[in-house]
């Protein structure tokens, strides 16, 4: 830990003085131009700054995933029962995991979306007694909405195909530039 008060006074005398970098008393490069005036983003864009945006690691995307598609399957049981209004909801689940998932976990988004799928399916399954009914039925409601579950998919993977070739231009971008 450093103790700013035990350090010696010619380091702490060269930070206080501002003076320009021994590259620019040299003229080597052209001053640089004043910076733009940024208009204010539009409302619309303002609002969505203003929503959370948390990264999660691959596991932590899964299980947001999971446990939101649980918590709305027993929600969607205990008020309408329909698969449908459960596969709407999965929608935005889909877009939210892609989105809030790191850079360096892109790749867990489309694989932990149809598992968590499956898995809030269970609550809202029509099935009888007994394990074979309920296993019944969990196989027919993933066979009947499988639309929403490609379509949910594919959603989760375009978004993330979308960050992914954005961060690899902007690393190339990066890479480019004279330093």
């Amino acid at each position: 830990m450093e103790q700013h008060r035990t350090r010696p006074p010619h380091i702490r005398a060269r930070r206080e003085t501002a003076s320009l970098p021994p590259q620019a008393a040299r003229g080597g490069r052209p001053p640089a131009r004043p910076a733009a005036v940024r208009r204010p983003a539009p409302p619309a864009v303002q609002a969505v700054r203003r929503f959370p945006n948390p990264r999660l690691t691959g596991l932590g995307g899964g299980l947001f995933c999971i446990a939101t598609m649980l918590l709305l399957g027993c929600l969607d049981a205990l008020t309408f029962g329909s698969l449908t209004v459960y596969g709407v909801l999965f929608l935005p689940v889909c877009v939210l995991t892609a989105v809030w998932v790191r850079r360096n976990d892109l790749v867990t988004a489309p694989v932990v979306v149809p598992i968590a799928f499956a898995a809030g399916v269970v609550p809202v399954a029509e099935g009888g007694d007994g394990l074979g009914a309920r296993l019944m039925g969990l196989v027919t409601a993933l066979a009947t909405q499988a639309g929403w579950l490609y379509g949910g998919t594919l959603i989760a993977g375009l978004i993330v195909t979308v960050r992914k070739v954005s961060l690899m231009a902007r690393r190339r971008r990066a890479n480019r530039r004279p330093v």
